[in-house]
């Protein structure tokens, strides 16, 4: 009798161990999914392909006007050796257009934080150029510089380059009057004071800035290929749309989808490797 109630109490034991057990594995799982920073955009886009899928099967949508993720994905492994070289040439002019860009405008933005006179003179100049449209640009560049990849390199520069210069004015003047006058006090120079205290200040801005730049130049360099090119996914989605071929367009900006998702992330991860000190990189509740 004794025996039986003390298996029963042992069995009794396990059973509130192993449920106490999958408890925190839940918890743990549920806790991974919410700080990770890759599972729930995923989550996202699978979401949004199931429903996808599902709405082209379940209404029979013709697929001249909406292909179905799968077909687009057979067409996009299928061809591949296609897609890659005119991706690479895309992913180089953007590249360039957004290293240029974000050079002149940070060069510029050191001499406007420094002069509220040159800030005043050039300032007008850079609004001009951010709020003419791009499309209405792009022409006269193919024009003057013709069909090789230095026009689309200029296109994504100037889309890259006013709000780099905006962040770039704005970071090397967001600096503490006391620890500026605290290096004054020490007869630093101006050099001293720019790499030592403007310069590391501007970084959260200019990443900032940069993050959303980046994506940009992708569409620049999509904007001039598309003014006149013979190679680059923005030639590859024009030449699709004329000749009706959604699934290869839509295989093209999914190429530009992912370029410029990883382009966002490689800059976020620079970011967070050189500016862990920064409470913007600091975790988040």
């Amino acid at each position: 009798m004794r025996s039986a109630v003390r298996e029963t109490t042992v069995m009794a034991r396990t059973g509130s161990m192993s449920g106490s057990k999958e408890e925190p594995l839940y918890l743990r799982l549920k806790a991974r999914y919410m700080e990770s920073v890759y599972l729930p955009p995923l989550f996202a886009f699978v979401t949004l392909f199931i429903v996808w899928e599902l709405a082209v099967r379940m209404f029979a949508i013709n697929p001249v006007t909406l292909p179905a993720p799968s077909a687009v994905l057979r067409e996009l492994i299928g061809s591949i050796s296609f897609y890659l070289p005119h991706a690479w040439v895309t992913l180089c002019e953007a590249l360039l257009g957004f290293f240029l860009g974000m050079s002149v405008a940070v060069f510029a933005g050191v001499f406007m934080a420094h002069s509220r006179l040159l800030e005043r003179t050039l300032f007008p100049i850079a609004v001009l150029a951010n709020v003419t449209p791009i499309m209405a640009i792009a022409p006269l560049f193919i024009l003057w510089f013709g069909f090789d990849a230095l026009p689309k390199i200029l296109i994504a520069s100037i889309i890259t380059f006013f709000p780099m210069l905006i962040n770039s004015i704005t970071g090397f003047r967001s600096i503490d009057e006391n620890h500026l006058e605290y290096m004054r006090s020490l007869h630093a120079s101006k050099s001293e004071i720019f790499f030592k205290l403007r310069l590391p200040n501007s970084l959260p801005y200019l990443f900032s800035a940069a993050r959303t730049c980046v994506s940009l130049s992708v569409m620049g360099a999509v904007v001039g290929e598309w003014s006149g090119s013979t190679e680059g996914l923005g030639n590859v989605i024009m030449m699709s749309s004329n000749y009706m071929q959604t699934d290869r367009m839509f295989s093209a900006i999914f190429m530009l989808a992912i370029m410029g998702i990883c382009l966002t992330n490689t800059v976020r991860f620079i970011e967070r490797k050189l500016l862990s000190w920064h409470v913007s990189n600091g975790e988040q509740h």
